[in-house]
């Protein structure tokens, strides 16, 4: 008996070889429900809620996050795995397969009375050695701002593992004009804000009508009918200031005894409204040469009437514009936000060279075109149904923090495999043979068990798997074992990784490494499994003195 058990008798307990065995048959079921999705010959996953949704991905992040999980020891490496999303935006399915393939590979080996302890400590060594082995399998990659070409390659790397490859082309294109369109000129010291980049979905036409718009769109629009609904060469105004009656802060009344006190009252209030749209239509004059012309976005309301003023001076109006349009508007436009009426100068206006006005359904849209020098813009996603849409916001989302990764690492590893073999034969030809007792079978399980990628790779694309790993092993051992060597899944042969441009961040690598490494190690190291039962946490009942002991 347990000496927990002694404890807690109402507990449900897994003890010794028991418990590793239920958390290594739990990452291993976890392993298998995501591996057919790696790579861009994966299959799809449709996930059906309670009330009939349903979504198509294969993003394991999207997965983990929507998928019901009971088992506990699944979903800590769920946890961990959307973890590493949150940081990094990609590998979370590699960190799945890694951290199940350590465990299996562990248990080989504890089931024939390894000591899990000497099994950790291999693990530890190889994965120190595995990540001084990628710093210098790295390939530095100085101002990649810059180099549209690796930028392509690197979105597209993304994006063809989560889309079709047509809408993949179509959207790579629109992720790297977007990142460049926001990246400042060194990245050290100021990061890329992916906020200045507006996700903007409009369910119509196809998923590959989707683009890059270089300005904002807007899902509002002018609140007139006789306001025109397409503008060229176009002064923007972006102001905080309001056209509307205002209730005071604090309270107070207006008293009055006779009608005509009361109309002199709201004739007085109609006349300070009156003033502010005067100055702005005197300025929009002022400014305004012959086929220029005059859009105001305020982010405080605007009255019929002064909306009456400004569209018979052809001035296209929108009011209650959300905060962070009202901020990415400079950014894309130029210009500065004016929060007073007094004092307008032509310096804090932003320009547009083409303004317009989508109505769709009962909704509007409005898209601001064409600026001059953009720090901020719009991804337009389009498609038939919200399937489409959510699966190509999700792929997006990947992509944007892909460029950004490889940006802001300066360097770039080759992808389709090539760096886990690179890796594992690192870890076999020269780790292992340096490393003495037991723990050299720690590292030379952890060397099978980064052949998870190559090997799952080559599975999802109808290939051979140990003939596809030993020609790869073949090519790199041809090559002196200096050349990158990856999987071609078109074709199943060894191709070079970098002469097609499939690329992998750093810093996924490098944090999908920590990662699975340490979550593995501590689920190896569980000797024991505590439940509790179902009668722990209530109070034993009390003993009303009606004992039976008489009878």
């Amino acid at each position: 008996m347990s000496r927990l058990q002694e404890v807690s008798p109402n507990a449900e307990i897994v003890s010794k070889a028991q418990a590793r065995a239920v958390n290594v048959a739990a990452s291993i079921g976890l392993q298998n429900v995501l591996k057919s999705n790696l790579g861009p010959r994966g299959t799809l996953k449709m996930l059906v809620g309670g009330a009939g949704q349903i979504k198509l991905t294969k993003d394991g992040n999207v997965l983990l996050r929507e998928m019901q999980i009971q088992h506990p020891t699944a979903l800590m490496i769920a946890r961990t795995a959307t973890a590493q999303d949150d940081v990094t935006g990609d590998g979370t399915t590699t960190t799945v397969l890694l951290c199940g393939e350590l465990l299996r590979q562990a248990e080989r080996y504890a089931a024939e009375g390894l000591h899990p302890r000497v099994i950790t400590d291999g693990f530890d060594i190889a994965r120190d050695a595995t990540l001084k082995f990628l710093d210098e399998f790295k390939v530095e990659k100085k101002n990649a701002a810059q180099d549209r070409d690796l930028l392509t390659c690197i979105a597209g790397t993304s994006l063809k593992t989560k889309l079709d490859r047509e809408l993949a082309d179509k959207m790579t294109e629109a992720v790297v004009d977007a990142i460049q369109c926001i990246a400042p000129p060194d990245t050290t010291d100021s990061p890329i804000d992916l906020n200045m980049i507006e996700i903007m979905a409009m369910p119509r036409k196809m998923g590959t009508d989707s683009r890059f718009v270089n300005g904002l769109v807007l899902d509002h629009g002018g609140r007139h009918p006789d306001m025109p609904k397409v503008l060229n060469n176009c002064h923007i105004m972006t102001c905080n200031v309001t056209f509307e009656y205002e209730r005071t802060e604090v309270q107070s009344g207006f008293f009055y005894k006779t009608a005509d006190e009361r109309e002199k009252l709201v004739e007085s209030e109609r006349k300070w409204l009156d003033e502010r749209c005067k100055q702005v239509v005197d300025f929009k004059r002022r400014v305004c040469k012959d086929g220029e012309s005059f859009v105001m976005i305020n982010q405080k309301g605007i009255d019929p009437l002064s909306l009456d003023i400004f569209a018979k001076e052809g001035i296209l109006c929108l009011r209650r514009a959300k905060r962070r349009n009202m901020e990415r508007m400079t950014l894309a436009c130029g210009g500065s936000p004016i929060h007073s009426v007094e004092d307008l100068d032509e310096s804090q206006l932003g320009w547009a060279n083409k303004v317009s006005e989508v109505t769709l359904g009962e909704d509007k849209f409005t898209f601001v075109e064409e600026c001059k020098h953009p720090k901020s813009c719009t991804l337009l996603l389009q498609g038939p149904n919200t399937h489409t849409i959510a699966q190509i916001q999700d792929a997006v989302r990947d992509g944007l923090r892909a460029v950004k990764n490889a940006i802001e690492d300066a360097a770039v590893v080759p992808g389709a495999g090539a760096f886990e073999l690179a890796a594992a034969m690192n870890l076999k030809d020269k780790v292992a043979k340096e490393t003495r007792g037991r723990a050299k079978l720690g590292v030379e399980a952890y060397a099978e068990a980064l052949l998870i990628v190559p090997k799952t790779l080559a599975e999802n694309s109808g290939l051979d798997v140990q003939d596809s790993i030993l020609r790869l092993v073949d090519e790199r051992d041809a090559s002196g074992g200096t050349m990158a060597i990856g999987l071609d899944c078109q074709s199943g042969e060894p191709m070079i990784p970098a002469d097609e441009g499939i690329w992998d961040n750093v810093r996924v690598k490098r944090q999908c490494l920590y990662l699975s490494t340490v979550l593995a190690n501590q689920l190896l190291l569980v000797d024991e499994v505590m439940r509790a039962g179902k009668q722990m946490g209530r109070q034993p009942p009390e003993d009303d003195g009606m004992g039976m002991g008489g009878m």
